[in-house]
C-alpha cells in the first residue's frame, strides 16, 4: 500500500525539510524512506532553495536508480510515480535503466534490477526491453534452479518404512532404524556407535487423480515480489505429473496467463504492475475454472485490500471451501514472507474457512505437496 502521513505535521515536515523537524517531528520509518526518495531526484537540482537543504537520514547515495524505483513504487500511488519517472527522465535525464542500453547491458543481474525493470518496462524503447529480458531471463534462472529443486523434494512422495531403498540420499534416511540396527557396535570406552549398515527407506506416490491448482496473482505495485515468485513457482508446478496449473493475474481487470505458464520470462514481461484492485472479481474467474471442486486448490496472492466488494469477495470464498475447494490466501510470497496486508478482510476469509498466512515458495510448494499427498 503507498505511503500513509496518519499526522499533518509529518506532510508538513515532508513538505519542509530537515528545517522543519524540531516544529513538526521526526519522519517515521517510511516517510524517511520517501524523503530520501525525493532527495535522491529533486537534491539534483541547482535551485534546492525552492525546497529547502534536504538531508534525509537514509542519504541519497544510500539508493541506486533501481533501488529509487522500487522505492517509489512501494510508497507512492500511481499517479505521484508516473510524474517522478517523467521527471526523472525527461527533467533530470536519469536512464541507467530506462533508456540506457549500455548500462543495462553492463549492470549485474539481481533481484532488484528484475523489480526495477518490471516496473518500467513500458517506458523502454524495444532496443533497451530486448536487453532488460535477458537481465529478467538471468534472474528467473537463478531463482528457478533453487525454487525447482524445493519443489521436486516437496512432491518426491512420502517415506514408506515397510520398504527399504537403495536410493542412499539425505531425505531417505531413516535415523532410528539405522541405531537400532547398528546397537551392536557401539564402543562403550569411546562412546560411540559405528555404522556398519545404514537404513534408507523407499518413497511412495500417493496422488493418483490430477489436481488443478489455480493462482491467482495480484498485481498491485506492492506485490512484485509475489508476482515474481508466483511466475517462477507455477513453472515449476507445471512441470509436475498430475498437476494442472493455471496462473491468473488481476487488477481490476483479469488476465490468464496460463498459455505462458511454463516461460516464467515472457510472463513477467506481460505482467503490468499498478492499478486497482478487485479481488472478488478474481475469485469469481478462478470458481468458472473449477470441475473437481475436492481436487482443487485455489491460491490467492494478494495484500486482501479490497477495492471492490467487500462482501462478494467473502460470499464468493466461502461458497469455493464450501464446495470442497481449498483455498489458501497468501499475504506474501517471497524468499523474506514479510507481509504488509489488510488483517481485518484476512480474518473474515478465514472466518469462511481459507487459510491465510505469508509463505517462502519452499513453503508453499510443502503446503500443496501436503494437501495433494495427504
Amino acid at each position: 500500500m503507498p505511503l500513509e502521513l496518519s499526522s499533518p505535521l509529518q506532510r508538513w515536515r515532508l513538505l519542509l525539510c530537515d528545517p522543519a523537524e524540531a516544529a513538526c517531528g521526526a519522519l517515521s520509518a517510511d516517510a524517511q524512506a520517501a524523503d530520501a526518495a525525493l532527495d535522491w531526484l529533486y537534491g539534483r537540482d541547482d535551485d534546492r532553495a525552492s525546497r529547502g537543504e534536504r538531508s534525509a537520514g537514509l542519504g541519497p547515495s544510500a539508493l541506486t536508480t533501481p533501488d529509487w524505483i522500487n522505492t517509489i513504487h512501494r510508497l507512492f500511488p500511481k499517479e505521484v510515480i508516473e510524474r517522478l519517472e517523467r521527471d526523472a527522465v525527461e527533467r533530470f535525464g536519469i536512464d541507467e535503466v530506462v533508456t540506457n542500453l549500455d548500462v543495462l547491458e553492463r549492470i549485474e543481474p539481481s533481484e532488484s534490477l528484475l523489480r526495477a525493470v518490471l516496473h518500467t518496462k513500458h517506458l523502454m524503447n524495444p532496443d533497451v526491453l530486448a536487453a532488460a529480458r535477458k537481465l529478467v531471463a538471468e534472474v528467473v534462472r537463478r531463482i528457478m534452479e533453487k525454487l525447482a529443486t524445493e519443489v521436486r523434494q516437496a512432491f518426491s512422495g512420502t517415506r514408506d518404512r515397510r520398504r527399504l531403498s537403495r536410493m542412499k540420499i539425505a531425505r531417505n534416511f531413516d535415523f532410528k532404524r539405522t541405531i537400532v540396527r547398528n546397537l551392536h557396535r557401539y564402543d562403550p570406552a569411546r562412546q560411540r556407535l559405528y555404522l556398519d549398515t545404514p537404513i534408507f527407506n523407499s518413497r511412495t506416490r500417493r496422488h493418483t487423480e490430477s489436481w488443478d491448482i489455480i493462482l491467482l496473482i495480484d498485481q498491485s505495485g506492492s506485490m512484485v515480489d509475489s508476482v515474481i515468485h508466483s511466475a517462477v513457482m507455477a513453472a515449476c508446478l507445471w512441470q509436475l505429473p498430475g498437476m494442472r496449473t493455471r496462473l491468473v493475474a488481476f487488477d481490476t481487470a483479469v488476465v490468464d496467463l496460463t498459455a505462458d505458464v511454463s516461460d516464467p520470462v515472457e510472463l513477467l514481461m506481460k505482467v503490468q504492475l499498478g492499478g486497482g484492485t478487485d479481488i472478488a472479481q478474481a475469485v469469481a474467474y478462478a470458481q468458472s475454472l473449477i470441475a473437481n471442486p475436492g481436487k482443487s486448490i485455489v491460491v490467492l496472492v494478494s495484500d486482501f485490500y479490497e477495492g471492490g466488494s467487500a462482501s462478494e469477495l467473502v460470499r464468493r470464498v466461502k461458497a469455493l471451501v464450501e464446495g470442497g475447494t481449498k483455498v489458501l490466501g497468501l499475504a506474501a510470497l517471497d524468499a523474506q514472507a514479510a507481509p504488509a496486508y489488510d488483517r481485518e478482510m484476512a480474518a473474515r476469509l478465514v472466518q469462511e474457512g481459507a487459510q491465510v498466512g505469508a509463505m517462502t515458495p519452499g513453503q508453499l510448494a510443502g503446503w500443496l505437496a501436503e494437501k495433494v499427498q495427504g
